[in-house]
C-alpha cells in the first residue's frame, strides 16, 4: 500500500506533521511519503495569473502524488477556523487543473490537532464538507486537542492513552478495508 501523508502547514516546526507523521507509522507494509507543503510554494492563486501562465507545475505534481497513491492521510493545520494559507493554495492550483477532480476519489482520512481544547476541530469539519465536492473519499477522521499535553515530542507519539488507542483504532479499520481492496 502506497500512503500520501500530507500536513496542510508550511510550519517548520509543524504539530500536524508530527501527527500525521506517528499516524503513518502505524501503518504496516506501507510505502509512505510525507509531503511537505515547502516543496509546493508557487504564487497565490489568482485567474489572471492562471490565464497568463497557465497552473504552476507544483500543482502537477501534487496531483501526480495523490494519484500515485493508495491512501492519503491528511492532518490539517487550523488557520481561524479554516486551512492554512499554503495548503489552500496548493488545494486552489491543483483544482483548476483541466479534467482533474483534486482527490480523484483516493480515499482519505482526515486529522487536526492544535495547541487549544479543540484540537483543530473547526478545519476538520470545513474538510469534510468540502472535500467530496472536490472527489475527497473521506473514510474516518481523528482530532487532537490539546497537542503539547498529548503528544510526546522527544519520542514522537500520543502521550495521551485514550487519543492513542482512538487512533490506533481507526488505522486499524482504515488497513482492515485497505487489505480487502487490495486482494
Amino acid at each position: 500500500m502506497k500512503i500520501l501523508a500530507i500536513a496542510g502547514s508550511n510550519s517548520d516546526v509543524s504539530i500536524n506533521k508530527q501527527l500525521v507523521s506517528y499516524a503513518a507509522s502505524l501503518f504496516e507494509n506501507a510505502e509512505i511519503e510525507i509531503v511537505d507543503m515547502n516543496d509546493f510554494e508557487m504564487p497565490i492563486y489568482k485567474h489572471q495569473l492562471e490565464t497568463e501562465s497557465g497552473v504552476p507545475q507544483q500543482a502537477v505534481d501534487f496531483a501526480s502524488k495523490i494519484d500515485a497513491s493508495d491512501l492519503l492521510l491528511v492532518s490539517l493545520s487550523e488557520h481561524n477556523g479554516t486551512y492554512s494559507t499554503a495548503f489552500k493554495n496548493v488545494f486552489d492550483w491543483t483544482s483548476r487543473i483541466k479534467g482533474r477532480k483534486v482527490w480523484n476519489d483516493i480515499p482519505m482520512f482526515l486529522m487536526a490537532t492544535a495547541t487549544g481544547p479543540r484540537g483543530g476541530l473547526g478545519v476538520l469539519e470545513a474538510a469534510s464538507k468540502r472535500f467530496p465536492l472536490h472527489a475527497g473519499n473521506v473514510v474516518d477522521t481523528f482530532t487532537l486537542p490539546h497537542f503539547n499535553d498529548n503528544f510526546d515530542k522527544e519520542n514522537q507519539n500520543i502521550s495521551n492513552t485514550e487519543k492513542d488507542s482512538e487512533l490506533k483504532e481507526k488505522i486499524a479499520k482504515i488497513s482492515a478495508v485497505e487489505i480487502i481492496l487490495e486482494k
